[in-house]
């Protein structure tokens, strides 16, 4: 079983920042994609910006130029570094990570989630 632990939520002024962290731990041979989703009250579940192995990201188009997401392969930690905070970023934040495991099953696992809000 792989779990994800993520960090770095909380409450922001407009035009803040914030750092979310992401680790992976458990039986993880490899680790493919690292992703952030958000949802925010009444809304489905969408993703925000997503990282490849290899470096290559992925971002909604409503977060790009403004956010950052990073991977320290490593580690099994996946980053995302939100400038520019905007009131419509507010949402329960989620990272999700697809590999295989030590003993050879791929798995996909997600975070329990953290808070971000963006308010005056």
């Amino acid at each position: 079983q792989v779990q994800l632990v993520e960090s770095g939520g909380g409450l922001v002024q407009p035009g803040g920042s914030l750092r979310l962290s992401c680790a992976a731990s458990g039986s993880i041979f490899s680790i493919n994609a690292m992703g952030w989703y958000r949802q925010a009250p009444g809304k489905q579940r969408e993703l925000v910006a997503a990282i490849t192995s290899g470096g290559s990201t992925n971002y909604a188009d409503s977060v790009k130029g403004r956010f950052t997401i990073s991977r320290d392969n490593a580690m099994n930690t996946v980053y995302l570094q939100m400038n520019s905070l905007k009131p419509e970023d507010t949402a329960d934040y989620y990272c999700n990570a697809d590999g295989r495991t030590g003993w050879g099953p791929t798995f996909e696992s997600w975070s329990q989630g953290t808070q971000v809000t963006v308010s005056s």
